[in-house]
């Protein structure tokens, strides 16, 4: 935007008054929709090797090519990117994209759906992509963003530990260094120094000095059910031990952190970390490794005072070969790969041994045992150490180029189902079937590499940080070609060809080796080579940001639409995936429509510039096909509904299952925007994906906090402008949601920003008299200068938060001052004993020896304009995993809304029942906020408009925990007649409250 207003109007529409010059400029940095190939080869036919696959040009533009003899391995590399790219998810301009492991949500993600187990092997598979956008975000998530955030630190999350980047292990620092290998961008991974070594230092909880080894629970190690678990109390977790897998992780990192370190100069901290990595390697030699087995061996940590390793060998034991720490005198462990009784399989490796009593126990159960079964994610591990060993360690009798051949096409065999490649969560090692393949849950599992042992260890492109690159093929010499084309690497395009006699691709014999389309070696043979690479890094791509996209589907931005298939509702449109699967789904469709023509509209909350909307058309060749043609509207100030202007189409006729772009010049600022997609025959239409993509200011970044309000009240908030280089007529203007108002209190311009300096500015904000409690609005900061191109956006939450003097009237008030339990109804929903309850010295106290739990209601009904609930804790009884207090309100233990605050867990959510049923998700809004109480905190409920609400109170402000919809499932005229309610649960020890107190909302 570069109007001259210092105050956005709600909901505005402005159109780019620019001059000619500058809108000239606009156009000419309008980023591309993918990153350009630049000079290389053509020697492959890419289309007929995608087949059909969606959107083939970006593939195009990402993806190194290959020709392969063996289709099987071909067939699944190309399956395997498009898993890939359905895995990309773009969750909006906070995080950006990350990469899933599943295609559907989990209920035990991080925030936006990221699960840390895999995010190493998403990692090292994406790095051969061009556009290094995806991971740049998603390296951050981890490493800066949201999954770099806490979490509670429950059993069902993993009670060690508490951010989302260490629920499972995670080998970062590696993976970080071995993407920079291959883009060459290396001082992305310097920058991020600081965070990985973060990173690192954050298992040390887990570290057992008397060992120097750290210990990991199975099931956080991403293994549930092994065969060491199966050896401890609890078979679902598994015995706490010191692994070859989080202390091979650890040993990885550190050597990264020390290589980093070093590129940048810093010698000292190089050898910290190098002295780390040596230290963790004998210490795993002297405890984990087996020399009677020849194994690496998970060694249990508790009732186990000789340090015993356990007689079973699991695929664990390869992993220390994935980071080259296992020293080249164990390479015997790998006689087990081929063994029959080891780990040999038809469609293996397993991932324990079959000599093990515990091998396949329950496997066919049900899911998820990895204590025999074929996993994916052991299997690409298995591989990647492999091909370390055969091409980094010295020559041995035990596996060589075949071996790798073998189990790696017994691991594409293994991606089948109904002959079509197919990848789920594990695989029968000896029947061509998936054990482990649950239907909307498991299709296309992302949780593993396939394309990177392909191209790292098959094809042998062996990346380095430095200018060379190692070609080092493991493909056999029986086979007469193989071919990696275009293979983006340090800024450059790697091509290898091998073309036994010249007869295949017809560029003569031998081994052969173009970059950037220019051949500059040849040899006759497979044999390994170094060659050198003229120093160049990756182009740096346009920073870009999807300002529809919101992976929850809750909140702002969201979609409505004038019908929609019951399975096909439109916030899949804008969930930030793109694919075109029919289980699970992420598409709106108008399939049964009664409607001639359907829309589709995308509501920001707050005002927002568009100038690059892109979509994607499902078409499933039955019902739902691509429309004939479509148009765009946004909504004005005044309400109406009119036609984007400046609209530049491409492809100017819709086309299925690729991008068609709409660049809007000049760029309009708008909070709604809405598609109609038409058929000529009336028919249904679909749209999988719904994108407004907006480049941002490079160097110009804006911020500002998320803001608390009341209704009807203002509040002030400032804004901040951040050059990182100079800047020149940068403007911030501060874009709220309709019914709202925002007022300027200072300057919100700068002639010019010199790097570092930032332009803040205050404004005066009012929310609407109407405003709900616990509702949350976008409030959008926008930023442009003069002399760059691009918008640079920030977006807070403004909250409207519980304030006790908007319920100014008593419905009861216990100080507990004097004993009124009996004039308490007790409760005993969780159909547990109750603990001891006495009233003394001020304070109610509850006692146990054992688990007990009672709910006292009060002897008054709640309000029906709202009903706040507040209590006073003293302290909490320290037990484990019930220490938890309950506030609501409840008609007996068949009804009732409570809100629970565990302080064990330090996690609190939000329990409905009625009728008898407990509810789910529908009322209770999901699990689960995190808590951290401190003497003197408060906790509250309100329930109010059929909503509950929990809240902490610290240092004196009050801040939501939860937002429970329980209108959903009951009447809030019936909520409001049952009693508010003060619940007890503990294991042992005693909770003490200092005061109980129920209000009802003034006005009434």
């Amino acid at each position: 935007m570069r109007g001259s207003m210092t105050m956005l109007v709600v909901a505005a529409v402005v159109v780019s008054t620019a001059s000619p010059a500058v809108a000239q400029r606009d156009r000419a940095a309008v980023p591309g929709l993918y990153p350009s190939v630049g000079a290389g080869t053509n020697f492959l036919n890419h289309a007929e090797l995608l087949g059909d696959m969606p959107e083939p040009a970006w593939y195009e533009a990402n993806i190194p090519f290959v020709d392969l003899p063996d289709r099987e391995i071909r067939d699944t590399y190309y399956y395997r990117w498009r898993t890939y790219r359905e895995a990309l998810k773009n969750t909006g301009p906070k995080d950006g994209w990350i990469v899933s492991e599943f295609l559907g949500p989990v209920g035990y993600s991080a925030p936006n759906g990221g699960i840390v187990a895999a995010a190493g092997h998403h990692v090292y598979e994406g790095r051969w992509l061009r556009d290094h956008r995806y991971l740049d975000d998603y390296v951050d998530y981890w490493l800066r963003g949201s999954g770099s955030g806490p979490k509670p630190a429950t059993d069902f999350l993993n009670k060690n530990t508490t951010d989302w980047a260490h629920q499972y292990s995670f080998w970062a620092a590696d993976a970080v260094a071995a993407r920079a290998a291959v883009d060459g961008r290396q001082s992305f991974a310097t920058d991020r120094l600081p965070e990985l070594v973060r990173q690192w230092q954050r298992w040390s909880p887990q570290f057992n000095a008397d060992l120097g080894l750290y210990w990991q629970t199975p099931v956080w190690d991403a293994m549930e059910y092994t065969a060491s678990s199966y050896q401890s109390p609890d078979p679902y977790h598994g015995g706490d031990g010191f692994r070859p897998t989080l202390n091979a992780y650890q040993y990885g990192d550190a050597r990264a952190i020390a290589q980093l370190f070093r590129a940048r100069g810093d010698v000292t901290s190089a050898r910290q970390y190098e002295q780390a990595a040596d230290a963790l390697q004998r210490n795993q030699e002297r405890w984990l490794w087996d020399d009677a087995a020849k194994f690496y061996k998970h060694v249990m940590r508790d009732d186990n005072p000789g340090r015993t390793k356990l007689a079973d060998r699991e695929a664990i034991g390869f992993v220390p070969w994935y980071f080259h720490m296992a020293p080249a005198a164990n390479s015997a462990a790998w006689a087990q790969l081929t063994d029959p009784q080891g780990f040999a399989a038809t469609y293996g490796p397993t991932t324990a041994e079959r000599r093990s009593p515990y091998f396949m126990r329950e496997a066919l159960n049900g899911c998820c045992r990895w204590n025999g079964p074929s996993w994916p994610y052991a299997t690409s591990q298995t591989l990647t150490a492999l091909a370390n060993l055969l091409i980094d360690y010295p020559s041995q009798p035990y596996v060589d180029r075949d071996d790798y051949l073998s189990v790696l096409r017994g691991y594409a065999l293994t991606q089948r189902k109904d002959g079509r490649p197919y990848v789920a969560e594990a695989h029968h090692p000896d029947e061509n079937r998936w054990l482990y393949d649950g239907k909307g849950h498991s299709e296309d599992y992302n949780h593993s590499t396939f394309n990177d042992n392909v191209l790292s260890g098959l094809l042998g492109i062996r990346p380095q940080l430095g200018n060379t690159v190692s070609i080092a093929p493991l493909a056999p010499a029986s086979w007469t070609h193989f071919a990696v084309e275009n293979v983006p690497y340090h800024g450059h395009n790697l091509t290898v060809l091998w073309d036994r006699d010249g007869t295949r691709y017809g560029k003569g014999a031998g081994l052969r080796v173009w970059l950037d389309g220019r051949l500059t070696h040849t040899q006759p043979n497979l044999a390994a080579v170094r060659l050198t690479i003229p120093s160049r890094a990756s182009a740096e791509l346009p920073s870009v940001v999807d300002d529809f996209a919101n992976v929850s589907q809750t909140g702002f931005p969201t979609a409505r639409a004038s019908f929609s298939y019951s399975a096909d509702p439109p916030t899949k449109a804008i969930d930030g995936q793109d694919f075109h699967l029919d289980v699970p789904g992420t598409r709106w469709t108008s399939y049964g429509s009664p409607n001639a023509a359907d829309w589709l509209e995308v509501d920001l909350g707050a005002p927002a510039p568009i100038s690059d909307l892109r979509v994607t058309f499902y078409d499933d060749g039955g019902g739902v096909r691509v429309p004939t043609a479509f148009d765009l509207q946004y909504r004005g100030t005044d309400g109406v509904w009119r036609d984007v202007p400046g609209q530049q189409r491409t492809p100017a006729v819709p086309v299925a299952r690729q991008v068609n772009r709409v660049l809007v010049q000049p760029a309009l600022t708008t909070d709604r925007v809405r598609i109609l997609p038409r058929r000529a025959d009336g028919g249904a239409v679909g749209i999988t994906a719904f994108s407004s993509v907006r480049p941002e200011v490079p160097g110009l970044t804006a911020s500002l906090p998320d803001l608390a309000v009341r209704a009807g009240a203002a509040v002030e908030v400032s804004t901040t402008v951040t050059a990182q280089r100079a800047m020149r007529g940068v403007r911030a203007s501060l874009a709220v949601p309709a019914g709202w108002n925002a007022v300027p209190l200072s300057s919100a311009t700068a002639a010019q920003l010199a790097p570092g300096r930032s332009l803040v500015t205050r404004w005066r904000v009012t929310a609407p008299a109407g405003l709900a409690l616990g509702e949350r609005a976008p409030v959008r900061v926008l930023a442009t200068a003069s002399s760059a191109a691009g918008v640079s956006s920030a977006v807070a939450s403004a909250q409207s938060v519980f304030d006790p003097a908007d319920y100014a009237t008593v419905l009861w008030d216990d100080t507990f001052d004097t004993d009124r339990l009996g004039s308490y109804r007790v409760d005993g929903p969780f159909g547990e004993a109750s603990p001891s309850l006495r009233v003394g010295d001020g304070v109610l106290t509850a006692s146990a020896s054992s688990r007990s739990g009672a709910v006292l209601a009060a002897p008054v009904a709640g309000s029906a304009r709202g009903t706040a609930v507040v209590v006073e804790p003293r302290s909490f009884a320290g037990s484990a995993p019930e220490d938890s207090l309950f506030l609501g309100q409840t008609a007996g233990n068949r009804d009732f809304a409570l809100a629970w605050f565990n302080n064990a867990g330090k996690a609190s959510g939000v329990d409905v029942t009625v009728g008898g049923v407990r509810r789910g998700d529908e009322a209770t809004g999901g699990c689960c906020a995190t808590l951290t109480w401190a003497p003197g905190d408060r906790l509250a409920v309100v329930l109010q408009d059929g909503r509950l609400t929990s809240w902490q109170q610290h240092d004196g402000r009050w801040s939501l925990l939860r937002s429970a919809p329980i209108g959903s499932v009951v009447d809030p005229a019936v909520v409001a007649q049952w009693a508010p309610a003060l619940g007890l649960r503990l294991d042992a020890g005693s909770l003490v409250v200092d005061r109980f107190t129920v209000w009802g909302r003034s006005g009434q």
